[in-house]
């Protein structure tokens, strides 16, 4: 899978770009607030339907622009596909996938799968479960679309019980209502997680090992709120723990069991790696949870992603670099850095150069 021409039309601060990036490697230096992670973004708008820096299509347009936009050609083992995202100031953005709109920015999962790293995925062990979830809901909903929908249903189905709790006085038979559908919805993600948690597993493990040098053995693990057994045993368990919390939930004003509760269990040789790592620790077991996404999408979907990796080589020592681009070698990546000097202690690198300086970006 690779991008084979990308265009922004007063997207952040492009007023029209047009770029037909190298199948390999693309590095794009130049200084801070240039506008290298905004091409990045750009692609994961196309993969994802939205930002991974804001929840408002209104900051992705140019500044006094009132409509912009992105698309995309994409090259796949089933042929070429088109991707474009139109932004008009004031209204909800429009997706066109192969010339076809769409009315659910759902309808993108799976078109084009993207690898994202930046700075803060090293933080992904440190920082509390929101972020791990994050991780998990993100890369399911690229390798099967359902998940993405479960998903959604999900959390309306909860913003709804948990607004019911609010009340006075409470609605008991419109709360049981609602526990049925959390119930449902729910035992679905968490069997999708189970399963997809269990690949990686195995992935991540093999990479950290030889990132360590074959000092540590990495174990994850998937630490949902109710005990997985099967997803028809588990709707009923999800019930039941709702109903039995129901009371406490009331008094707090918010659900306490469920998918939305799940974490990650991380262990170096059988230690919580959360609580005791190193910094040097964590941030190997953050890049082999990131990088063992790869193999996990060419084996699941037929062909690799695309990589953005966001100013992430300044953040790495020269092992953790040589390691990083060893694995994506045969994928099209889209790399930010400040200075070439970064990539300078990897030999024989390959690789497309790109200025990018206000806005406007240049071969070297």
């Amino acid at each position: 899978m690779r991008i084979r021409e990308l265009k922004l039309n007063n997207y952040r601060n492009y007023s029209g770009l047009m770029l037909a990036p190298d199948p390999g490697l693309n590095v794009f230096e130049g200084f801070n607030a240039a506008g290298k992670t905004n091409i990045l973004e750009a692609i994961f708008l196309c993969a994802l339907g939205r930002s991974h820096r804001t929840p408002h299509d209104a900051e992705l347009l140019k500044e006094h622009e009132p409509f912009g936009g992105v698309s995309l050609y994409l090259e796949t083992r089933g042929g070429t596909r088109s991707i474009r995202i139109e932004l008009v100031e004031g209204e909800r953005k429009k997706v066109w996938i192969d010339d076809a709109a769409t009315s659910r920015t759902g309808e993108l999962m799976g078109c084009l799968n993207v690898v994202m790293f930046s700075p803060e995925d090293l933080q992904l062990v440190k920082e509390g479960p929101a972020e791990r979830r994050r991780f998990l809901d993100m890369e399911l909903s690229q390798l099967k679309p359902a998940y993405y929908y479960h998903l959604q249903q999900y959390n309306g189905a909860l913003k709804s019980r948990n607004l019911l709790l609010k009340e006075n006085p409470v609605r008991y038979d419109m709360i049981e209502l609602w526990d049925e559908q959390l119930a449902r919805l729910g035992s679905r993600i968490v069997s999708d997680r189970t399963r997809f948690i269990g690949d990686l597993s195995a992935l991540a493990s093999k990479l950290h090992r030889q990132m360590s040098g074959g000092r540590e053995s990495l174990t994850v693990r998937y630490e949902p709120s109710v005990p997985f057994t099967n997803e028809e045993r588990l709707a009923q368990t999800l019930q039941e723990q709702l109903a039995d919390r129901l009371e406490r939930d009331i008094y707090r004003g918010f659900t306490s069991v469920g998918p939305h509760r799940d974490d990650l269990g991380l262990f170096l040789d059988g230690r919580d790696v959360r609580v005791y790592g190193s910094q040097g620790q964590q941030r190997t077991v953050a890049l082999s949870l990131k990088l063992s996404e790869i193999d996990l999408i060419r084996t699941l979907r037929g062909e690799r992603p695309v990589l953005l990796l966001d100013d992430v080589f300044s953040e790495l020592d020269g092992q953790r670099q040589a390691s990083l681009l060893e694995v994506v070698s045969d994928c099209q990546a889209f790399v930010t850095c400040t200075h070439l000097e970064e990539f300078a202690a990897i030999e024989k690198l390959r690789m497309q150069v790109w200025h990018v300086q206000n806005g406007t970006v240049s071969e070297v």
